[in-house]
């Protein structure tokens, strides 16, 4: 068997446990802040949106959205000043990537904001950290603090004429302030609420200004990319899907745990090779990818490839990088039951459709998972679900239905049992 260090490429992970997170003296030793020294002393910001964009960095806070053209939008958009937002939000279940990031190496992601900033021409940023992570925030304070006496935030960031700073702001525990727009919501003072787009942030984002949101994991390798060059960063990964991605292993295998791997891994060599395996003799029976708006993937598709492209093939989704690992003496629609609860707690309930829809899918997942329902109301089920993921106003909404469609897609005969007499319970 393959060894987990053969499998894991570690670039975003790189310093965890292997420097003092609380001192910047280990961060510089182990190379920190020499991309940022290049980028602001040997570098004009065209040179470094297009370093990003040659890398082919997109998103991992979800969405996939090629960083460096997002760079390019807000650089590019008239306005002043200009905003970077780092979403450390993460309200996903079964995630903590960031989290285990910021913990590690915060001196990482303050170096990719001020990278970041130094592109789009930004002199002030933001760390938006969900309140409940009371460690991160105290260590990312603790950092900024250290990062301004160094020297590389403030003014005349190593030596130049180039001035960047950031402050901390905590959110109250609401799930859709991690979409974007309810985050800016958030950090303005109002209630987290998504906003209609267009405008788009990069045109009109914070108080009406341009601004970058970026997550804690995307920000992470800004720094390596400066420091080693696109090419470099565009050799990991797929054509399409460059680099790494953090993955969180949950529910039922032996390692649970965060594991960076090169993207494209399969699924069978997350849970499996890394992951150890199902416990106590049971079989695989699916694995949510994504976190609760991931879609659930069967036993069939466990050689399926972990990027944005190949999942999205299969209906499923990269998300935020959450694998939860479920066992064959588990009930799927028990799965689907609880995302529909969360999903209906947590909508901001702006808009009808989702407000409306979340609770009504509940409903229904009830309904059958109590034997209950007919047929009509499994038609029902799917018919909603299509409208929300096409109708809805943000990812919260469009995302709520995929553990519905996907389960109807890859193991509807544990929906028709409770409906009708058409499907054989497993195992019977």
């Amino acid at each position: 068997m393959t060894s987990s260090a053969q499998i894991e490429k570690r670039i975003v992970l790189r310093n965890y446990g292997k420097i003092d997170p609380n001192s910047i003296d280990d961060y510089v030793k182990a190379g920190g802040y020499s991309a940022l020294k290049r980028a602001v002393t040997q570098m004009q910001p065209a040179e470094i949106i297009k370093t990003v964009k040659d890398s082919g960095l997109r998103g991992r806070g979800g969405a996939g959205f090629p960083t460096g053209l997002k760079w390019e939008f807000a650089a590019k958009a008239q306005g002043s000043p200009k905003y970077i937002i780092c979403n450390a939000d993460e309200g996903e279940p079964g995630t903590y990537k960031d989290r285990l990031i910021l913990e590690g190496d915060p001196h990482s992601v303050i170096e990719g904001m001020a990278i970041a900033a130094r592109a789009i021409g930004a002199s002030k940023g933001f760390f938006y950290i969900r309140g409940e992570y009371v460690k991160p925030i105290e260590m990312v304070k603790k950092a900024i603090e250290q990062a301004r006496a160094a020297g590389f935030l403030g003014k005349r960031i190593a030596g130049s004429d180039f001035e960047f700073d950031i402050e901390v702001r905590s959110g109250a525990g609401a799930y859709v302030c991690g979409e974007e727009t309810a985050l800016m919501e958030s950090i303005e003072g109002k209630r987290g609420e998504s906003r209609v787009k267009p405008p788009y942030p990069t045109d009109e984002g914070l108080w009406g200004k341009p601004t970058v949101i970026n997550n804690v994991e995307t920000l992470a390798n800004i720094a390596p990319i400066i420091e080693n060059g696109a090419e470099w960063f565009r050799a990991i990964g797929t054509p399409k899907c460059t680099g790494t991605k953090v993955f969180t292993l949950s529910g039922d295998v032996v390692n649970k745990g965060a594991f960076e791997v090169p993207m494209g891994t399969t699924l069978r060599t997350l849970v499996f090779e890394l992951g150890g395996g199902i416990p106590n003799g049971k079989e695989f029976l699916m694995a949510q990818v994504g976190g609760s708006a991931g879609g659930c993937l069967p036993a069939s598709l466990l050689d399926v490839r972990l990027d944005l492209e190949s999942l999205r093939e299969v209906d499923g989704s990269l998300g935020s990088g959450a694998l939860l690992i479920v066992d064959d003496s588990r009930s799927v629609l028990d799965v689907v039951r609880s995302c529909m609860k969360f999903f209906e707690h947590e909508s901001c309930g702006k808009c009808t459709l989702c407000r409306e829809g979340t609770a009504r899918l509940a409903r229904l997942v009830d309904k059958i998972a109590e034997g209950q329902a007919n047929t009509e109301d499994l038609k029902l089920l799917e018919r909603l679900s299509r409208i929300m993921e096409r109708t809805c106003l943000c990812g919260l909404g469009q995302a709520a239905p995929k553990p519905i469609l996907t389960t109807l897609k890859y193991f509807k005969d544990e929906y028709l049992i409770r409906v009708s007499d058409q499907a054989t319970p497993k195992g019977a």
